[in-house]
């Protein structure tokens, strides 16, 4: 089957794979915002509302997307607030007609508001208590973080793709093997956890005064910093009071090295040639080129270059400090 073969995921023939795991829908299916695969909420006859996904078939083996699942089981045994899959059976990763699927519940919710404190702080508690579980134990067959997955192939991708514009590339190539050569020169190792992976302000809802944690289909091996840096923005000294917050919820149920500060911007360097090299991957999915159609405009390149400059000029900067 090829990696991008989503077109024979008709209505019927979703309908049919649900039933299949004796689940009957009885409303329509709502398309929810997802790329890497193919997920749809709908309400069962048992009145209740659920989220079904379709994984991208070829990206993750059978025993990656378990580990994921029993990741998110482990969470939510120690209470942690994480939307963890549904069982049937036993099972919570099924089969159909060579299509992969799992079941959620449907959740709830409103955005994560990034520049409220009260939220960052309570965030940060959920965070420390998802790593306090998370560090119990390794991942035996998910990926790490580390520079060749997020740089090395992420590169190769971009040049192979034939997207860039070709009175671009000196330019383009010129400022990214600088940034991928000072990037790696400053992600320095230290001790690894299971992670989220993706954790930001789209992966989190509200509900109420609680919050939830969704979507653990990219967690893996890393530094916990990883899980937090992606809350932080506007200028040093705001991003210092966010992180300040965070932790002040965070050390409240697990350490934190401070020596991990230094991973931010090589960190932050690494996700944004990996964004660059995963739209190139998934360009041959219909779904990118008709969502994402300014990959492939010069202006979006001329910005990345930019982009990649300022990054640069950053990674030469001190390492963000907490307040004292």
């Amino acid at each position: 089957m090829s990696e991008f073969s989503f077109a024979n995921l008709t209505p019927d023939f979703i309908l049919d794979a649900i039933e299949s795991i004796g689940i009957y829908p009885e409303s329509g299916l709502l398309a929810l915002n997802s790329y890497e695969n193919r997920v749809y909420q709908f309400k069962a006859e048992d009145n209740c509302r659920y989220v079904v996904k379709f994984y991208r078939p070829q990206r993750w083996s059978d025993e990656q997307i378990l580990e994921e699942h029993q990741f998110a089981f482990s969470l939510q045994e120690a209470e942690v607030p994480v939307v963890a899959p549904i069982t049937r059976d036993g099972d919570s990763l099924f089969h159909y007609k060579g299509y992969r699927f799992t079941l959620f519940p449907s959740v709830g919710g409103r955005q994560f508001e990034m520049d409220n404190l009260d939220h960052l702080e309570i965030l940060g508690r959920y965070i420390g208590r998802m790593h306090s579980v998370a560090g119990s134990q390794q991942f035996s067959h998910r990926p790490k973080v580390n520079c060749q997955d997020y740089l090395y192939k992420a590169k190769s991708a971009v040049l192979n793709s034939q997207l860039l514009p070709m009175h671009l590339e000196t330019p383009f190539i010129t400022i990214l093997d600088r940034l991928i050569t000072k990037t790696e020169q400053e992600y320095h190792q230290v001790e690894q956890i299971r992670l989220h992976g993706d954790c930001h302000a789209g992966n989190i809802l509200w509900a109420g005064d609680s919050l939830m944690l969704v979507d653990l289909d990219d967690c893996r091996q890393g530094p916990l910093i990883q899980d937090l840096w992606m809350m932080l923005n506007g200028d040093r000294h705001e991003q210092a009071v966010q992180l300040d917050t965070l932790l002040s919820g965070y050390e409240e149920f697990n350490s934190f090295e401070q020596r991990q500060l230094s991973l931010i911007e090589p960190l932050r360097a690494m996700r944004m040639v990996h964004y660059m090299g995963w739209l190139a991957t998934r360009w041959q999915d219909p779904a990118f080129p008709r969502n994402f159609s300014w990959f492939a405009t010069d202006k979006y390149w001329e910005q990345q270059i930019l982009a990649l400059k300022e990054q640069f000029a950053t990674l030469h900067e001190p390492a963000l400090r907490l307040i004292p």
